[in-house]
């Protein structure tokens, strides 16, 4: 029997490799997975003519190299915005999608709430390294979470890539034509994982967002325990596998 073949594309913080490492244990043998790293990273800094479109270029480029014609595709927080973006390109090249608490996902139909949201991120820029993260996280989540202290010891040489990352995203995210249209006639299945925890005027409204105006076949699936900083996919990879491979199989009608 052919592998279940799916590209996994990490946010803007842990590298491909760390951050789906236990998903892809979980999901077994039979499930070629490709975790790859985001594009924004290839170098020490953000590439000046960045965007989403440079992140659709790179899968295309792995897909194309791994023989895939058509494969499922899983984002998380920046590479699930990637991922959105992909689907509104290239529809024909997915057999499914799985979002996982995307970033952002266009600029139409903000609620007051996600607006408001929205302005406190733009305001991070302005923001030191050292306050940058932090403050990130802190909107991401609930009012009442408390988030983990950073890990004793040195950061890992990647970490200084990050805030001009996070802050990339942000930028691209101001001008980027997510094609709206294109997303609501998009056919193959949407899966959408969501955690409890999270903000919810901001993954939460995304959620409903999508779920009310796109995708013909989209299923919403909330983890209560979970939020954006501890995700589901390491935090939980057993049961986020069973769901994903139910998705996939569903998708190439196997379910």
């Amino acid at each position: 029997m052919e592998s279940i073949r799916v590209i996994l594309l990490p946010g803007s913080v842990l590298p491909a490799e760390p951050a789906y490492t236990g998903l892809i244990e979980a999901l077994g043998p039979d499930v070629h997975a490709v975790a790859k790293d985001l594009e924004l990273y290839a170098g020490d800094e953000p590439p000046v003519d960045w965007s989403l479109d440079t992140e659709i270029d790179g899968v295309l480029r792995e897909a194309d190299a791994l023989g895939w014609e058509a494969f499922h595709l899983v984002g998380y927080s920046g590479g699930g915005a990637a991922a959105l973006a992909f689907a509104a390109k290239h529809p024909d090249r997915l057999l499914s999608l799985a979002l996982l608490e995307p970033a952002w996902a266009g600029s139409w139909d903000w609620s007051p709430a996600h607006a408001a949201l929205w302005k406190e991120y733009e305001q991070l820029e302005a923001l030191p390294p050292e306050q940058f993260l932090p403050a990130f996280m802190r909107l991401g989540v609930r009012p009442d979470v408390v988030l983990p202290p950073p890990p004793d010891g040195p950061p890992p040489p990647w970490m200084a890539k990050r805030p001009a990352g996070i802050k990339a995203f942000l930028r691209t995210f101001k001008t980027y034509d997510l094609d709206r249209a294109r997303l609501a006639a998009l056919r193959p299945p949407v899966f959408f994982a969501l955690g409890g925890l999270s903000n919810p005027d901001d993954y939460g409204e995304i959620a409903t967002r999508l779920a009310r105006v796109f995708f013909p076949d989209f299923h919403l699936e909330v983890f209560p325990k979970r939020h954006h900083f501890d995700p589901p996919h390491r935090i939980e990879p057993q049961r986020l596998a069973g769901l994903l491979r139910r998705h996939w199989e569903q998708a190439e009608g196997k379910g």
